[in-house]
């Protein structure tokens, strides 16, 4: 599946997407929506296990928003697609693991996109910021996202100031996992996608709905809709043959062959 201007690559079970809209990789309505009509596609094949999301380039992962495109005419609260802005922050039932290769300036909108992905690698150059506040708007998806993800004082100077922090410190604060020379950056990715892959599709997509569930729920709320099996993922593991296989592998000591069922 390749598209312009979202390029696609699959190979064992792994789907990269690589937003390429030079000259700074911005994303527009059309760009929005093919995003989502990838990763919808990703979601809805069962073999694909795992996805890297990067950008064309050295310089910009994606600064967000075309500006230019909404002085040509998109509209702002326009149709974004099927998973809202960016095709991820809005795609239902997107229960599987997705990993971010940030390879240059990851800004606004782009940074609400990287940090709907599950694990965020970063080239030693690449930079962050939520410039909103400066356009007289807000980061709204960072503004729920952010403070609970890094310290909520941290999270609030970056949303309060537009400042801008670079890798070392993106790391520091946590919403980065690891620093990367650049020319490393997507073969760290696949080799981590390759791990992922390998291990139990059920159980990942277990975890993710059950993180998803817990973000807006009490404790006891979401460990009671786990133990009287009410989350989709959670009723497929239990009595799934790869739960079974899972023990039997344990037992036999061998390595499982997950077959997502």
């Amino acid at each position: 599946m390749s598209d312009e201007p979202i390029k696609t690559k699959i190979e064992d079970g792994i789907l990269e997407v690589t937003l390429d809209r030079p000259k700074a990789n911005a994303v527009d309505l059309i760009t929005s929506r093919k995003m989502g009509e990838v990763f919808q596609f990703f979601r809805d094949d069962p073999a694909l296990r795992v996805a890297i999301l990067t950008a064309a380039g050295d310089k910009f992962f994606c600064p967000g928003w075309d500006l230019k495109a909404a002085a040509d005419g998109d509209e702002v609260d326009g149709d974004y697609g099927v998973g809202g802005f960016g095709g991820l922050q809005e795609l239902p039932r997107l229960n599987k693991p997705i990993i971010c290769a940030v390879n240059g300036i990851c800004c606004g909108g782009g940074l609400e996109i990287a940090l709907s992905t599950d694990i965020i690698l970063a080239a030693e150059h690449a930079t962050f910021a939520l410039p909103e506040i400066r356009s007289g708007t807000i980061a709204d998806a960072a503004s729920i996202k952010l403070p609970k993800r890094i310290p909520y004082h941290i999270a609030m100077e970056l949303l309060l100031t537009g400042r801008w922090l670079d890798a070392k410190e993106a790391h520091h604060w946590g919403f980065v996992n690891e620093i990367l020379v650049a020319d490393q950056l997507i073969t760290r990715a696949w080799e981590l996608a390759r791990l992922l892959a390998s291990g139990p599709p059920l159980v990942m997509a277990a975890i993710k709905e059950v993180v998803r569930d817990a973000e807006a729920s009490k404790f006891q709320d979401s460990l009671n809709r786990i133990t009287t099996r009410q989350l989709q993922s959670i009723d497929t593991l239990y009595g799934s043959e790869d739960m079974l296989e899972g023990f039997n592998a344990f037992a036999e000591k061998r390595d499982p062959n997950w077959k997502g069922q």
